[in-house]
């Protein structure tokens, strides 16, 4: 039971957010699934590719501002939870719906020169995990963290046909997780809270071999976090205090991209993004003082995760008619999670993606947008001893619905 039941504290919060990421922050982006790196256009260019912003043809400031409303479907598990060989028990359960609003702000400044610079203030995770069925509590009653970052960018144009951007990347986290065993004999629960600041970078850069052809490439960098707070840890009700924090990637991605346009109304593109996760190896915790006997044997031993490196591969569809654009894509999505590392806080799985919006001019200098996104995730099966959590059964439902509302303004 010893590792079965280890704290998973505010990692595990986090990388719901990671491997359930949220990289689409603007309508384009959610219209067509982040297939949106070759042929960014607008404000939102300072966050999917600042190089972009070197070809903008307005002499204006430009602004985007929305809302994306995030529904979460339940994840359902049916079958059995194994602590041993002769301790095994129905394990049958459901997680809770739910229902986050992510707002997001770009911004891209009028051209000095062959100068530009932007920044952007989004939200790319915040997501959550519930469960209110006894086992699953035991691991993951509540894991829920909220991330903001903020990315200022600059680009500079080379030539007539080539660009580059960057800049620094600056992230808030803070998340809570609790379990509780009691209600399945296993006297253990556990409270914490925690946050932290971290920096990182981003680069891109684009090159049009012809006029209706974009390449770019994007990659933002892996930034450590190291989560710190109390941790309320309690064994037969007996509790006591812990200054705790534990360090976890925000891992590395690199996006490759090719656009192509037709007659000033048709693009095409296709993206493929490595995210570089094989960077979790495994979860290990510090503490203010030494755990004290009998806490120090449930609560410190460090957990083996060996995720891997993942691959996205994304096709999206523009269509501009005079005044109105309309979008669609298709992504399919790899999980970085093995099947012998799945907990309850996080069961990702393959997913695909499907993605469709539109954007309406109601003048020169404002347009509104509306976009939708669905994530259907594949069902997991675990065999007996196939999983090192003591998982056996299979993990359905999941996902996510995204709805974007926002505003583009040239001033």
């Amino acid at each position: 039971m010893k590792n079965i039941v280890t704290l998973s504290i505010i990692t595990s919060s986090f990388l719901i957010a990671g491997a359930y990421k949220v990289p689409e922050q603007s309508i384009n982006s959610i219209a067509l699934g982040a297939t949106y790196v070759a042929h960014t256009n607008g404000a939102d260019s300072a966050y999917f590719n600042p190089a972009n912003m070197a070809f903008e043809e307005s002499d204006k400031q430009l602004m985007e501002a929305g809302l994306t409303l995030v529904h979460l479907p339940e994840n359902k598990f049916n079958g059995y939870q194994a602590f041993s060989a002769t301790e095994v028990y129905s394990a049958n359960g459901e997680s809770e719906v739910e229902n986050l609003g992510l707002p997001y702000l770009h911004y891209v400044s009028n051209p000095m020169g062959k100068v530009r610079w932007g920044a952007s203030l989004t939200v790319p995770g915040g997501l959550t995990k519930k469960w209110n069925s006894d086992y699953q509590k035991l691991f993951a009653q509540e894991f829920t963290l909220k991330v903001i970052e903020f990315n200022p960018v600059v680009s500079y144009r080379v030539s007539d046909n080539f660009a580059v951007g960057g800049g620094f990347r600056v992230i808030y986290s803070e998340g809570k997780v609790y379990s509780d065993g009691n209600q399945v004999d296993k006297p253990i629960k556990r409270e914490m809270e925690g946050d932290t600041i971290e920096y990182g970078y981003n680069l891109a850069l684009t090159y049009k071999p012809i006029e209706d052809i974009n390449l770019a490439m994007t990659y933002r960098s892996n930034i450590n976090l190291k989560e710190e707070g109390d941790a309320n840890l309690y064994i037969g009700g007996v509790g006591k205090q812990y200054s705790a924090n534990v360090t976890v990637p925000l891992p590395a991605s690199l996006n490759l991209a090719i656009s192509k346009t037709w007659f000033d109304k048709f693009t095409l593109e296709f993206n493929y993004e490595r995210t570089y996760w094989s960077k979790y190896k495994s979860l290990d915790f510090n503490y203010g003082s030494d755990i004290q006997a009998p806490l120090v044997e449930y609560f410190d031993d460090p957990i083996a995760k060996n995720w891997k490196d993942t691959n996205t591969f994304r096709l999206g569809a523009t269509v501009k008619m005079d005044n109105i654009t309309y979008m669609m894509a298709y992504s399919k999505d790899e999980t970085p999670i093995p099947k012998e590392y799945i907990n309850y806080e996080l069961p990702d799985s393959d997913g695909e993606i499907l993605s469709m919006g539109i954007k309406i001019d109601t003048s020169d200098t404002i347009s509104w947008g509306l976009a939708y996104l669905h994530d259907e995730k594949d069902n997991i099966t675990l065999k007996s001893g196939e999983n090192k959590n003591g998982i056996i059964g299979t993990f359905s439902g999941g996902g996510a619905d995204l709805l974007t509302l926002g505003v583009n303004y040239k001033f």
